[in-house]
């Protein structure tokens, strides 16, 4: 897959979890709408099923086939690549039938099976470094998906684990990670994550977005990740650390200007 040529960083960005077909489409086309506009090269992202939640009873999805389904309308309708994770070797071969990249998410970064499985479906793998693991370490996950005869393979920066609540960005890990020879993409929403609350509910500091999103792109990413609702506080998902989607024009105006800056 081939992103537009532009000056700019490239954006995923969606909500977090696929939860209605009109709210998917809604958020896609304001997404759209400004990322046109600021020459942004813009990927969609929503996740059809949630496999990593607190609790038993956290939502993980509306079902398979109709969020993909859903997933595959938003790319069709605007014109957009989409991404979605998965989770376990067999979901790869599915979900690519829907989607262009699949997301490796960073629990599972290491997990030699799944990112063979994604990359033997020939679309982009982004893989997203485990909390635990150094930027160094993605060296070798990213070299499992080339050896499996893709070399299609983006990574991406999501903090590591702090204590107990919280998340630090090393942002000497994204020339790191670049000097792999791969894009490196920032999560400026997961990476302001405070997981293991008391509530068993996944808090978040999303007043933090901006500054995180300004520091990736002063030092040079490729690509940012963020998720946006326009509603956070209602979603089913992530809510703790959302962008509230009325607040994306004026960060990526802003961002965009830090980018021009730099260059």
């Amino acid at each position: 897959m081939n992103l537009p040529d532009s000056p700019n960083f490239f954006l995923i960005a969606g909500p977090c979890a696929i939860e209605a077909e009109d709210l998917a489409l809604r958020i896609a086309e304001r997404i759209r709408e400004l990322t046109t506009r600021l020459n942004i090269p813009y990927i969609f992202k929503g996740s059809y099923r949630k496999a990593n939640r607190s609790r038993i009873d956290s939502f993980s999805g509306i079902g398979d086939e109709k969020a993909l389904k859903i997933l595959r309308k938003v790319g069709e309708t605007f014109d957009l690549p989409t991404t979605t994770d998965i989770h376990a070797d067999e979901e790869a071969a599915m979900a690519a039938e829907y989607v262009d990249v699949l997301q490796i998410p960073a629990f599972l970064s290491r997990q030699t099976s799944l990112l063979t499985a994604a990359a033997e479906t020939g679309k982009v793998v982004n893989i997203k470094k485990g909390q635990f693991l150094s930027p160094s370490a993605m060296q070798h996950a990213r070299q499992k998906v080339i050896d499996s005869g893709n070399d299609q393979v983006w990574l991406t920066e999501r903090g590591v684990t702090f204590g107990y609540t919280d998340l630090i960005v090393d942002f000497r890990g994204i020339p790191t990670m670049q000097s792999y020879g791969s894009p490196v993409i920032l999560d400026c929403t997961h990476s302001l994550q405070q997981p293991n609350q008391t509530s068993g509910v996944t808090g978040g500091r999303p007043a933090m977005i901006e500054t995180i999103a300004k520091a990736g792109v002063a030092v040079g990413v490729d690509g940012l990740f963020l998720e946006t609702h326009p509603n956070p506080s209602e979603a089913k998902s992530d809510a703790a650390n959302m962008l509230p989607l009325d607040q994306l024009e004026a960060l990526l105006t802003k961002l965009v200007r830090v980018r021009a800056a730099i260059s």
